[in-house]
């Protein structure tokens, strides 16, 4: 939540700043380009590298052992959206180009939609079912 506040008031702050809206998509700026392809990779990447770590936990791992894996891929999730959203802040800061706050705040959205929740954990988790009594109480 701290990572999520923090990008959604540097982004408030940015907008107060500058608060030109303007979609100029001319192709002189090189944030035109960058931004999107920064989205779009941070994006994927974070998919990818998130069920690629999530998938190696083991079911015979001790409980601490894969809630702390857990929380590194979900860390380095989070890493991978929270760094094109501020590019994308920077980039509008720079430009007033609406499109890169547009961008901002998509990737902001999808950051809050990746919280954690128990639900989220018990089907991503492979727990035993004892785990999944004692994670549950």
């Amino acid at each position: 939540m701290a990572l999520f506040i923090g990008l959604t008031l540097f982004a408030i702050f940015v907008y107060s700043q500058n608060g030109n809206f303007e979609a100029d998509l001319r192709g002189d700026n090189v944030f035109i380009y960058m931004v999107p392809i920064a989205a779009a990779l941070g994006y994927f990447s974070s998919q990818f590298i998130f069920r690629k770590q999530v998938g190696s936990i083991k079911r015979e791992s001790t409980l601490n052992s894969k809630l702390n894996r857990y929380q590194t891929a979900s860390i380095v999730r989070y890493a991978l959206i929270e760094a094109p959203a501020f590019l994308a802040l920077i980039a509008y800061f720079l430009s007033g180009n609406a499109m890169h706050l547009v961008i901002a705040i998509a990737l902001l959205l999808y950051f809050f939609s990746l919280r954690p929740t128990s639900l989220k954990m018990m089907n991503q988790i492979p727990f035993t079912s004892e785990e999944e009594q004692h994670f549950n109480t």
